[in-house]
Formats: C-alpha cells, structure tokens, sequence
C-alpha cells in the first residue's frame, strides 16, 4: 500500500440498532502514524465506529477498510484485520486466573505461534515500558485498576498490531489512575503508533491528537485540529459539548 494512503477508510457508514441510527453516513480516514481522538456525548457514535474498524460490528451499508482489507463478515478478512489491530477496552478483560506475564504471553502463543521463551521476553520487555516491570507475577486481583489497563495495553502491544484502538480506557479508572494510563497512550503515540481513541480525557487529545472528530447523534459534526477545537469550534453543537467538559 502507497504509504500515503490511508491506513484506514471509512466510506459513508450507516449503523442501526432497531429504531437507533447509531451510524448516519459516518465517512473519514486515518493515516498510517496519525492520532485521531474521537469525542461526543454518549450515544453518539464514537464506540460503535471503533468496534466497525476491527469487525465486532458490521456496517449495514458503507465500508470499512484497514490497511487494503475490507472489513466485512468474511471470517478469513475479520481474521486478518485483527491480527493487526489491538484493541483496548473500558474493562480490562484480563483472565483472572492467570499472572500479569500468562496474559501477556498466551496470545502470542496460541494465534502469533511463538514459543515460551520468546513471548515471555516480549512480555517482560512490554511490562517494562509500559511501568510495571515488577507486576510480572501478580494476579489481576493485586493490581490496581491503572495496572489493569497497563497489563491491557502491553497484551494488545505483544501481538506487533500495526493500529491501536483505544474505546475509553480511562473511563473505568479513579482519578489518581488515570494519568499513569494516558502516560503509556502518549508514549505510544510518540512513537508513531496508528491509534483511534475514543475519550473524554481533553488533555490528552490536545497533547497527542493530530486530528479530534467530534460526533453526535450518529454522524461527524466536525473533524479538525485540536488547536482548531479548542480556539475556534466552527460548529455551535460543538461549541455546546466543549462548554460542558471544558472546566
């Protein structure tokens, strides 16, 4: 692929569930090493595009591409594009039962083929630059909930994915929590990952964004910079919501 095309498409993305038009001619794109933050008030949107980028829900009509690959129902095309997306939720969805080093490690054994020794060095390694080399060990259950989604992060990191996919991952945590997360997505965006984020967290999406995509009732009402944003919101629905969360 032209490394200046898009790394993702979405092309006119209708979305229903029932009598809620979740996705109303949703179109946009994201370039390989951009940042895009999407925001809006809840039901807006925001998750069930995500969760289109990667095929946990198909569009009704519309496309959506990832890097040359339609996302449609076609298990072998799901399959390929999540093995290069990772995606990180409220919940940490960690196995209980396992240590922070097995939640790591067993997806790289089981779909990436790697053996022990190798996937727990990328473990370890992973653990370390996420600030939690010393958490290898411990049990979900002796973690924090920053730790938690820090464990989330580096499980979805071990798995090389070209686009990370972020759907409000701070938005589960205490407060004191919230900024060792936002840390690790700032790092990460430093060093050119591809991410789509959905968040409130407005600090973090003028300190990392290279776009903001601001959505209500299904559809984007603006997509711009987030000096733009916060200087001169063209929209007066924008205006609206950022008087709300803007303190």
């Amino acid at each position: 692929m032209n490394p200046v095309e898009p790394i993702i498409q979405i092309e006119n993305v209708h979305k229903r569930f029932g009598k809620v038009h979740a996705l109303n001619g949703v179109s946009t794109a994201v370039r390989r090493g951009e940042v895009l933050v999407l925001i809006g008030p809840s039901g807006s949107g925001k998750s069930t595009l995500l969760r289109c980028i990667n095929g946990l829900e198909h569009p009704d009509s519309g496309r959506v591409i990832v890097d040359g690959i339609t996302v449609d129902r076609r298990a072998n095309n799901i399959n390929a594009v999540r093995a290069e997306v990772g995606i990180v939720f409220q919940q940490f969805n960690l196995f209980p039962h396992l240590t922070a080093l097995q939640n790591i490690t067993l997806a790289q054994r089981v779909i990436r083929k790697r053996g022990t020794a190798e996937s727990e060095k990328i473990a370890r390694a992973l653990l370390a630059k996420v600030g939690i080399p010393e958490k290898a060990e411990a049990y979900p259950a002796q973690l924090s909930g920053g730790q938690q989604q820090r464990v989330a992060i580096a499980r979805a990191l071990a798995m090389n994915p070209k686009i990370m996919l972020f759907d409000e991952p701070t938005s589960a945590l205490d407060p004191e929590m919230i900024t060792e997360v936002l840390e690790t997505m700032l790092l990460l965006a430093k060093e050119g990952m591809t991410m789509v984020v959905v968040s409130h967290e407005m600090g973090f999406a003028k300190a990392a964004a290279n776009r903001i995509v601001f959505m209500a009732e299904g559809a984007i009402v603006e997509d711009t910079t987030p000096t733009q944003l916060y200087t001169n919101p063209r929209e007066e629905r924008t205006k609206q919501f950022l008087g709300k969360i803007l303190h």
